[in-house]
């Protein structure tokens, strides 16, 4: 899994970066500049944040539409799709589109993966 977040020159990276581990779990990040503010970007190979992200699913009772998000951002071995920066840190998921739908900008997901219709059937099964 691949992260990547946005930190405006308005916005605490420490916050920021609570956001994404609130919904992946713990991460390991590193920051680079970016033409405004930086960039926060994180990767995991632990299945740890896959399940963190699917129990929230669960527990949000979105499973329907984040398997909808899921299928339209699939392409070859990946799953992509953006989620909400402002309601990650509430601990809540609510996807969106990568520009204009998140004021303060989206967190980017990328899931790479052998199989991804399995991927999505384990994060979020039919209901």
């Amino acid at each position: 899994m691949r992260v990547e977040v946005e930190v405006n020159p308005t916005e605490d990276s420490s916050k920021v970066r609570r956001a994404v581990e609130n919904v992946f779990g713990s991460m390991e990040f590193t920051e680079t500049s970016h033409r405004r503010g930086s960039l926060l970007l994180a990767q995991s190979q632990n299945s740890d944040t896959l399940s963190h992200f699917g129990s929230l699913l669960r527990r949000e009772r979105i499973r329907a539409a984040a398997r909808a998000v899921l299928f339209k951002g699939r392409k070859d071995k990946t799953l992509a799709f953006c989620v909400n920066k402002q309601v990650a840190f509430a601990g809540h998921v609510s996807f969106c589109e990568p520009v204009a739908e998140s004021p303060l900008g989206p967190i980017r997901v990328e899931i790479t993966c052998d199989d991804p219709v399995k991927a999505i059937g384990l994060l979020a099964p039919r209901t």
